[in-house]
């Protein structure tokens, strides 16, 4: 019912459990798929790792009440780019689909804040204290996504286009050794250099 309140958010299905969700997905050809992960029969967890299997272009949102690292880590791993708590609020969800849609990596504010410390913590050991240099507009590109604004947000803020902003986010992924965006806002944070 929220989703379909709003003008820019069309549901093109419904799923009771991990099977039919695989289905739909194969038929409806979705942007983003809003994923529970405790169902009967195939767990969300199995059914993200299989329908990106064959559709690696769907953004999996994981929306759960298990937020702890056992179903956490294990959905990412699967490829969902996302995950939130079910008490997120209506605007939170309906953002949270927005930014998966734009290519953003939506996630609750302490399960971000669980995988930002863990990651610093095991990152701080293995990396150099010296960030490379980098340029004016690279760092201002690095503050937003260390404050995890999708590339959409970025490039609005920047008054630039989205082929720019990706442009600076993949040298800045080279130059960091970043193998991923979240691992670049954790980059970010650790030096200091998150907006």
């Amino acid at each position: 019912m929220l989703c379909d309140s709003t003008e820019d958010i069309r549901v093109v299905g419904e799923a009771a459990d991990g099977e039919e969700a695989v289905r739909l997905v194969a038929a409806t050809v979705p942007d983003v798929v809003l994923m529970d992960l405790r169902m009967p029969g195939v767990d969300g967890t199995t059914a993200t790792a299989r329908m990106l299997a064959d559709r690696p272009e769907t953004r999996v949102v994981v929306l759960t009440t298990f937020d702890d690292d056992d179903h956490l880590y294990p959905a990412l791993a699967a490829g969902a780019c996302g995950f939130l708590a079910k008490d997120a609020t209506p605007a939170e969800l309906l953002d949270a689909v927005r930014q998966a849609a734009a290519g953003g990596s939506p996630f609750s504010g302490p399960v971000l804040a669980r995988l930002v410390s863990q990651a610093t913590s095991a990152w701080s050991a293995e990396r150099s204290p010296e960030p490379p240099p980098l340029t004016a507009r690279e760092r201002e590109v690095l503050a937003f996504v260390g404050a995890g604004l999708s590339n959409a947000e970025i490039a609005d803020r920047m008054r630039v286009g989205m082929t720019t902003v990706k442009t600076h986010v993949g040298s800045l992924m080279r130059k960091t050794a970043s193998p991923s965006r979240v691992r670049l806002a954790i980059f970010a944070i650790h030096h200091g250099l998150a907006g």
